[in-house]
């Protein structure tokens, strides 16, 4: 499972401080407005990531879920945001893969410990915490690896390199080669 935080991770921004709801979609769905009129999406590979990583027939042979741990005191607005914005298909020409929410198998999104978030979505989903991959760009929620899940730490938000590194991290930190995974 690949788990993300969404805040400064799969968005730039932080959704309980600089978002006011409601919240409304663009034409396109690839950006949502604020209250004020602000523009918010996500970074630019992000639709990619999920798109790939939720409909290649390789990981879906593997059974790759995909989960959403946050902390964030705005929980609804997430929420809300994630109902809005929406992820391509493909680019060229651009076709509509859906609402963001359905990308994600587990959704932990509230305020609290993200050893919380993870303790969830492993009595949810009944995967061990080894089997968890999780992109987040605070070190302080290293405190996850405690558990067992590997962490990837993004600086400047998920891109498709920082997934790749996270991937091999996690093959090294359990001893598989990339023909196991």
């Amino acid at each position: 499972m690949m788990v993300f935080d969404l805040d400064y991770t799969l968005w730039p921004f932080w959704v309980d401080t600089h978002v006011s709801g409601p919240l409304k979609g663009t034409r396109d769905g690839l950006s949502v407005k604020d209250r004020w009129g602000e523009g918010y999406g996500f970074y630019k590979d992000v639709a990619g990531v999920l798109s790939a990583v939720t409909a290649s027939r390789e990981t879906r042979q593997k059974g790759i879920l995909v989960g959403a741990a946050s902390r964030t005191s705005a929980p609804d607005l997430a929420e809300e945001m994630l109902s809005l914005l929406r992820v391509p298909k493909s680019e060229d020409p651009p076709e509509d893969g859906g609402k963001a929410w359905k990308y994600f198998d587990y959704r932990e999104i509230y305020p609290g410990s993200k050893t919380t978030h993870f303790r969830r979505i492993h009595n949810a989903s009944g995967l061990d915490y080894k089997e968890m991959l999780f992109f987040d760009d605070e070190s302080r929620n290293r405190n996850v690896e405690e558990l067992g899940v590997v962490m990837q730490f993004v600086k400047d938000g998920v891109t498709r390199e920082e997934v790749d590194k996270g991937v091999e991290l996690w093959r090294k930190r359990n001893g598989r080669t990339s023909k196991e995974t």
